[in-house]
């Protein structure tokens, strides 16, 4: 996993098993497989590559990668990614403090489907590879994260097309976890049928919930000031949790 220091969307960020306090992380089975919660349906399983991106006025910053490919599991309530060998990092910045540990370990994450506001399928690359973008509201500052999936361009259409119908039916089925207006469920609605995502037109999700980045300096961190994450890519012990 590589990582940005200028403000990682921590709550989509991969959990490391190694990494203690990490909010709503997936629970995965001996297989590393995620294990599905009571009167969960699994939908579709895919092997992804992984970034998470920070988005603003202009800006699209990719803040980490997971390498090699990711196995991706979407459910009726849920996508959750999963990189079963993905190598640690060293401990400590010094030759002394450098640790590497025998073996890789999983490294894991979650969106639920009451937090993306938006889909962005990118346009098709030359390799025939393309990108979707799902992309969250978050409080108190206009950057919004947002996990990119990649693959063969048929395949993540295909994903997208899913995804949008997945929230939107989750969203209509469960109004006590988000409030809707007429409109909004209207919107849904459409979103619920079979068309097509258009490659470079955002998809709106209404009735999405904003998330909370672990750490108030995530909102506030100067551009210019240099700051290194912990070695789980995790701001330190002691900072605040998200609100949702």
């Amino acid at each position: 996993m590589t990582s940005d220091d200028d403000g990682t969307p921590f709550f989509i960020a991969p959990h490391r098993f190694d990494a203690s306090g990490a909010p709503d992380q997936p629970m995965l089975d001996r297989h590393h497989e995620p294990v599905p919660e009571p009167g969960e349906r699994v939908l579709a399983r895919h092997r992804l590559t992984l970034a998470g991106h920070l988005l603003g006025p202009a800006v699209d910053r990719p803040q980490w990668l997971l390498t090699p490919t990711a196995s991706v599991t979407v459910t009726d309530r849920r996508i959750v990614h999963v990189c079963a060998d993905l190598p640690l990092a060293p401990v400590g910045t010094g030759p002394r403090h450098r640790r590497w540990l025998p073996a890789a370990r999983p490294a894991s994450g979650q969106i639920r489907w009451q937090w993306p506001s938006r889909l962005e399928l990118r346009p098709t690359a030359p390799d025939g590879t393309a990108d979707l973008l799902v992309v969250c509201d978050a409080l108190r500052t206009i950057a919004q994260p947002a996990l990119a999936l990649g693959g063969p361009a048929r395949e993540v259409a295909a994903l997208a097309r899913l995804v949008r119908r997945a929230v939107a039916a989750f969203r209509l089925a469960n109004p006590t976890v988000v409030e809707l207006s007429a409109a909004e469920r209207d919107v849904l609605l459409r979103r619920a049928g079979t068309g097509s995502v258009v490659r470079g037109v955002p998809v709106t999700l209404p009735g999405s919930l904003p998330v909370e980045f672990l750490s108030r300096e995530d909102y506030y961190h100067p551009p210019s000031r240099s700051r290194r994450p912990g070695p789980s890519g995790r701001p330190a012990a002691g900072h605040p949790g998200p609100a949702c």
